[in-house]
């Protein structure tokens, strides 16, 4: 592998896609979807955003299946790009509606979150994934 040179190679892109689903995957997973999952209750006692006006507890729960089950499916490269698009849609919520827009502000986690699962969404999995030995 050439580091000083503008071509690439498929074997990169597909390890660069491999830990970008890994990484994006697992920190949505255990840093927000499992929280939230455990405090369910407390999270609903303080209020939690309701921008579909389907409930807070619906909208809790829509974004731990999208944050938990939708962030697993990531991590295993099953389903790939239909498991992102829950995530794309809480991360807008999060960045636009729970914090404002602020991209360089409370947002910027959300953000950043956000540009991942759409370069996933846009990219695919990769060759290192369920979907590529199932044929997806």
């Amino acid at each position: 592998m050439k580091l000083m040179t503008s071509k690439y190679a498929e074997p990169s892109v597909s390890i660069a896609l491999l830990l970008l689903r890994v990484v994006a995957g697992s920190s949505m997973l255990m840093n927000h979807g499992l929280k939230k999952l455990s405090n369910f209750n407390a999270i609903l006692s303080k209020g939690f955003a309701d921008p579909f006006h389907i409930g807070t507890k619906a909208s809790l729960s829509l974004t731990i299946f999208a944050e938990v089950f939708c962030a697993g499916l990531l991590i295993i490269g099953l389903l790939t790009r239909l498991a992102s698009l829950p995530l794309i849609i809480a991360m807008v919520v999060a960045l636009f509606f729970a914090h404002g827009g602020q991209l360089f502000g409370e947002g910027e986690s959300a953000g950043l979150f956000l540009t991942m699962f759409i370069v996933i969404f846009l990219m695919g999995p990769g060759k290192f994934s369920l979907d590529k030995k199932i044929g997806k």
